[in-house]
């Protein structure tokens, strides 16, 4: 099975070895450096800071003593257990994937939304019983849920990793270079799974999205005691609280579109993909985390542009995104026009999908830069979002616009001529 469905990988992405090797270190340096270069126990957004202090921070033994937390490494550890049992215990609707190399179909289970309505359930009772103190912990105990997450995240890449190499293992096309530390980084076995526990598709959705939720629950619950109540709570955090909410739900609830993504199709479980448990919710909180201790009142005006910016983003994402699964599903309700290729398969050419060959990613970025609105423009730290997610998204264009080149060959070239703009339409 090895020499048939297990090639060598030849190509490297990333800038290869030293490429991995620098984000795997850069990633949770640059998720410590988010806090403290913007909170209020640092001084600031940015803080007043000289090189001497960072200089000393960093030579302390007490300042890297002060990274863990033992209690806030048992509460992560309970919330991906949550997690996990949830998954054992709720109902939901099994489907299978798309046609591995081997022709073989594996079963996914549909319940990360019964997941978040669960967590979400649970944590209103919490707060309605105990008051918003009660749930301010996340705030408190931000560095030491930073670790622990990571811990976990090198403890799953690197077990993936070992237990690629039993016999039998289906390898990621891209994560089989020989090289250790690019392996381990992009992910080497395809799909590692526990019985029918997926481990990838899993970490993909249930525990960093709902944590992202509770992230930003719990920066409500903050503010509101500080300033006396739900009631005082300012316009700029429940819009946050809006957007990130509804983005997690909508994600949640069409859960079976994450397994026709490249994530899932393609890439092979790495450290890439185990940050997803930590890093999406701890960076990407970042907005209301900020506005706990710069609070921002927009204002009608403010609340009304800010929300159609948001509208107008999702209403792009949805439907972009709900033709490509009607396509791809077999059904064409917009009798939308494709091109058939010479190996068969259908690109379209038309609707949201002839604007640009990625019009989800348009609006993906729109309802990025409606996240980041909200607290004003008094420091650009608090727009870190959209622009990581600009070039997270260019790179990934090119990473599929490349893929499907060597796939579709001429017939490629052929319906970037038809499509010609990559994700905004006129402009790139």
């Amino acid at each position: 099975m090895a020499t048939v469905y297990n090639p060598r990988t030849t190509k490297y992405e990333f800038l290869g070895p030293i490429g991995t090797l620098l984000i795997s270190v850069g990633t949770p340096v640059a998720t410590y450096a988010l806090y403290f270069g913007c909170s209020e126990v640092a001084g600031g957004c940015p803080p007043q800071v000289s090189f001497e202090r960072v200089f000393q921070a960093l030579s302390s033994l007490e300042w890297w003593k002060g990274l863990w937390d033992t209690e806030a490494t048992l509460i992560y550890v309970a919330w991906y257990s949550f997690c996990v049992i949830a998954w054992v215990v709720l109902p939901g609707d099994v489907i299978e994937g798309t046609t591995l190399r081997t022709g073989k179909k594996l079963k996914y289970k549909l319940s990360a939304f019964s997941t978040l309505l669960l967590a979400v359930g649970l944590t209103t009772g919490w707060i309605m019983a105990n008051g918003p103190e009660s749930f301010t912990f996340i705030y408190h105990k931000w560095v030491g849920l930073v670790t622990a997450f990571l811990l976990l995240a090198f403890v799953e890449a690197t077990y993936c990793y070992i237990r690629s190499f039993q016999p039998g293992k289906l390898l990621a096309l891209g994560g089989n270079t020989g090289n250790v530390i690019y392996d381990w980084f992009i992910g080497r076995e395809l799909n590692p799974s526990i019985g029918f526990f997926d481990i990838k598709t899993f970490n993909e959705l249930r525990p960093g999205l709902i944590l992202w939720v509770l992230i930003d629950v719990s920066m409500v619950c903050e503010q509101a005691t500080r300033r006396g109540g739900f009631a005082n709570v300012t316009d700029s955090m429940w819009l946050v609280l809006l957007f990130q909410g509804a983005y997690v739900v909508d994600s949640l609830y069409n859960e079976a579109a994450l397994f026709t993504t490249m994530d899932v199709i393609t890439d092979g479980f790495g450290f890439m993909l185990a940050l997803a448990i930590g890093f999406v919710p701890f960076t990407y909180s970042l907005q209301a985390r900020y506005l706990v201790f710069r609070p921002v009142e927009l204002g009608y005006l403010g609340v009304i542009g800010v929300l159609l910016v948001n509208i107008v983003g999702y209403y792009i994402f949805r439907t972009a995104n709900a033709e490509k699964n009607d396509f791809r599903n077999g059904q064409n309700p917009k009798n939308l026009k494709f091109m058939t290729t010479a190996r068969g398969s259908k690109l379209l050419t038309s609707g949201w999908w002839g604007r640009s060959r990625h019009p989800n990613y348009l609006g993906d970025l729109l309802m990025g830069l409606a996240w980041c609105l909200p607290t004003g423009f008094e420091t650009p730290i608090t727009y870190y979002y959209i622009v990581f997610f600009t070039i997270l998204l260019i790179h990934r264009q090119r990473r599929d616009d490349e893929a499907c080149h060597k796939k579709y060959g001429a017939d490629w070239v052929k319906y970037t001529k038809l499509v010609p703009y990559r994700i905004i339409p006129y402009v790139y």
